[in-house]
């Protein structure tokens, strides 16, 4: 049996997936999450082949655990399932080590076979995303983009500074930075443009 964990905020479609999948023979659904923290938490516990992941989710990013099981070394594999068909999340992706990145509006028997595939040592990305994803490179280094994240939130230097443990004089540097890279006019503009291209 290929053991999973489904980490996906929208409660609709994870009981959808997690009954879906469910259905497959080879397949058993060991752990649901609704945000990040709650699925690294049931990643610990049932310690699956794999999890299977959305993007965008409260506490962690689907990408900011794919790094963790990286950093921790865990045997889980990760594959990613999710509305955004941006090339830089899928760079990003395969920069954490991801396996897998499917869009939500596949057939579920691509996805049970991507599952499969992954499983068995193999990769299973979408094939328009992996041609667009070395077409646009990421100008951004982790930092950039984690001071641009929380600038795209609204946050003050000096907010940012406190949350990541630097001064106020390191946040302006980096997004000075990040604004010169993206070639825009402020902080709002490169947040929304990093964003728009999956960097962020």
């Amino acid at each position: 049996m290929i053991r999973i964990v489904l980490a996906e905020d929208q409660a609709m479609l994870r009981g959808a997936l997690a009954a879906l999948l469910g259905m497959e023979r080879d397949i058993e659904v060991v752990g649901v999450a609704g945000d990040g923290e709650e699925a690294w938490r049931e990643l610990q516990r049932a310690t699956p082949d794999l999890l299977v992941t959305d993007i965008e989710m409260p506490g962690l990013t689907g990408l900011e655990l794919a790094q963790r099981i990286q950093r921790h070394g865990l045997a889980t594999k990760v594959v990613i399932v999710t509305t955004f068909a941006r090339a830089g999340y899928l760079r990003r992706a395969l920069d954490a080590g991801v396996l897998g990145y499917l869009l939500k509006d596949a057939p579920v028997e691509q996805l049970a076979g991507a599952l499969r595939t992954v499983h068995g040592g193999g990769r299973a990305i979408d094939p328009q995303l992996a041609l667009e994803a070395w077409s646009d490179a990421d100008p951004l280094n982790e930092r950039e983009r984690q001071v641009l994240r929380l600038a795209g939130e609204g946050r003050s230097s000096g907010d940012i500074a406190v949350a990541l443990n630097l001064s106020q004089g390191t946040v302006r540097n980096y997004l000075s930075e990040a604004i010169g890279k993206l070639g825009v006019g402020n902080r709002i503009e490169a947040a929304r443009l990093a964003r728009q291209k999956g960097w962020l």
